[in-house]
């Protein structure tokens, strides 16, 4: 009964969300919305979805609602304005994504024994997956859209179903090595940017045999950086200090 409750709540909410979006692309709608375009709106999509994974990061649940909010607005967004040139519905991306999640949970939605742990239960996904958009490469499908550590790091898990990887983590480790030497060569700007970026995919693919995700990794390093230095800025002449005293604070910041 609770559940049903929720549910139905849900769907008045998400009427009332469809309405608002109907009312500010209408023609006496906001300028600013009706003005958007796939193009413009991508970028709030991408940054919405990292403020997702930064209330995640943060176990922050009141400010996982409002970003689960906002995204969620990102999709009523794209769908409102693809009905209007007859693309699709919002109807239809909710009925699709409900099609596909029961087509690849046939243990659960199909008949018979379904797969025995989570491990068979993602392989028996990425068969039908397959299955249902043929690859030229088995890269197809790493979207260009998502972050460059991230995409690194599937790019090359892909490589790695050919048979295409290290056997364990020393190789990436060695090219880790090697690429920084080689940017300690690169004579030029251009050079000096390939070699960076080679280092940078070499780090990912580490991480990947050592089953860390970099970008995750990253995002914490971030938040660890910017808390540390957020602490030592507030001290007394902090631009005036010399470096080794910046460095004094900063070694006495990680160890409190």
């Amino acid at each position: 009964m609770t559940y049903r409750l929720h549910f139905d709540a849900a769907n008045v909410a998400f009427d009332r969300l469809r309405a608002i979006m109907d009312r500010l692309r209408g023609d006496d709608g906001c300028e600013w919305d009706r003005a958007q375009t796939f193009e413009t709106i991508a970028p709030y999509t991408l940054e919405e979805a990292h403020e997702v994974a930064e209330a995640i990061a943060r176990g922050d649940m009141d400010e996982l609602c409002e970003e689960l909010g906002d995204l969620l607005l990102q999709v009523v967004f794209h769908a409102r304005m693809a009905s209007e040139t007859g693309a699709f519905t919002l109807a239809q991306v909710i009925e699709g994504i409900c099609a596909k999640m029961e087509r690849r949970h046939p243990h659960i939605f199909g008949a018979g024994a379904g797969p025995a742990d989570a491990a068979a239960v993602r392989e028996t996904w990425e068969v039908i997956k397959a299955r249902e958009k043929p690859k030229e490469s088995v890269l197809d499908g790493v979207a260009l859209a998502l972050p460059a550590l991230t995409r690194a790091e599937k790019l090359a898990a892909r490589a790695a179903r050919t048979g295409f990887d290290w056997p364990d983590a020393q190789g990436p480790l060695a090219k880790i090595h090697e690429e920084l030497a080689e940017v300690a060569q690169a004579a030029t700007d251009a050079e000096r940017r390939e070699e960076v970026g080679d280092l940078l995919f070499a780090v990912a693919n580490y991480a990947r045999k050592l089953g860390v995700d970099p970008e995750d990794a990253l995002r914490g390093a971030n938040r660890k950086f910017e808390h540390r230095f957020r602490k030592i800025e507030k001290e007394p002449g902090f631009k005036q200090l010399s470096l080794d005293e910046q460095e004094a604070l900063w070694q006495a910041a990680k160890r409190g």
